[in-house]
Order: C-alpha cells, then structure tokens, then sequence
C-alpha cells in the first residue's frame, strides 16, 4: 500500500493544529495522560502511524514497554491508575460514537471529572479530537508507519 499524498497540509493548517497542540500541552495533564489518550484512540481506530508516533512519544516522556503493551487490555491489568483509568475510558469513549455505541455516559464523564479540572478535560477531549481527526486523515491518504512528519 503506498501513501496517497505526500503532505496533505496547508502550511496555515499545520500553523493553527500546532497551536490546538501546544494549548493541549499547557492545560496541566500529564504528559503520559495524553499519550495514553492518544495512543489507545489510535489503536480503536487502527491507525498504524499514530500508534507508532504514540509509542515512540510515550517512550520519550519515559513510558515503559509493560504499560505500553497493556493500553488495549487497561481494564484487566493493574498497571494504571485510576486517573489514567479515567482518561483512557473517556477516549473509549469519544471515539465509539458509531453503530449505536453509548458514547460518553454520565458515568464515565463524572469519573473523569473526579480526577481532572474543566481546564484539563477541555484539552483531554481536545486531544481525543485532535488524535480522530489525524487517524481518519491517515486512514483517507494511506499514511504509513514509521515515517516522521
């Protein structure tokens, strides 16, 4: 499978997605939080380049392989906490809008709430958005796997 476009951006596009990221950035949630979010979305939507720029990124910012390899089975291991717990449910969540999935309940939403500020869920749910935004441009051009942007 080759890639459909090289780069499908407008230069004032990127601009305005790195300003949605730095502010993503700034809003206080940890760091690790964020790739989690980022990395388990991806997955959902089985998007092989952002799973890859996940991993790698969450290894920078010191994630370690056990957890990595668990993000998809969370529920059933004891290597996150529950503010993690919290976070990777909402971008279960967010993501599964379709076929009839319940979406965010109010269940999910007040254990997130119970561990993050509104500043912090605005850019957690930002940054859900933002990873389902680039994993259906990838899925739409054929990005691959493993090549820096």
């Amino acid at each position: 499978m080759e890639t459909r476009m090289k780069s499908p951006g407008d230069p004032q596009v990127i601009a305005a997605i790195q300003q949605l990221i730095k502010a993503i950035q700034a809003a206080g949630v940890d760091p690790l939080v964020l790739e989690l979010v980022h990395l388990r979305a991806s997955q959902i939507n089985g998007c092989a380049p952002c799973v890859f720029a996940g991993v790698r990124s969450a290894k920078k910012h010191g994630e370690t392989d056990e957890r990595l390899h668990s993000v998809g089975t969370w529920r059933e291991t004891p290597f996150f906490t529950e503010e993690e717990r919290a976070a990777l449910a909402l971008a279960e969540a967010a993501t599964r809008i379709q076929d009839g999935a319940p979406g965010v309940t109010d269940e999910i939403w007040d254990a997130a709430a119970d561990h993050f500020d509104e500043k912090q869920l605005s850019a957690i749910i930002l940054n859900i958005s933002i990873t389902n935004f680039f994993n259906r441009i990838n899925h739409t051009i054929r990005e691959q796997a493993g090549k820096t942007w």
